[in-house]
């Protein structure tokens, strides 16, 4: 578990590198946006036959990174619509 938490907030900052532009994302929602990218790319790179869900592999860490990034720009998306909207 504690691993996975690592992997997260790992995985959440290099998708933060990667993406262009400052995010307003806080250690909190770069750990939950990692972790659910890890979830994500580790699903796809089961489907493939790469190994388990679980299972350190690494096209399962670059798919993770991908869904990361794509992950945050919907959540600047997101945000930017509620601060465009005056919606809180």
């Amino acid at each position: 578990m504690i691993g996975f938490i690592v992997a997260g907030l790992i995985i959440g900052a290099l998708a933060r590198l990667i993406k262009p532009g400052k995010q307003h994302l806080g250690i909190v929602a770069t750990l939950l946006l990692g972790l659910v990218g890890s979830v994500i790319g580790g699903t796809i790179a089961n489907l493939l036959g790469t190994g388990d869900i679980f299972e350190l592999n690494v096209l399962g860490f670059i798919l993770a990174v991908i869904a990361s990034v794509l992950l945050i720009g919907v959540a600047e998306a997101v945000a930017g619509r509620r601060h465009h909207t005056g919606v809180r």
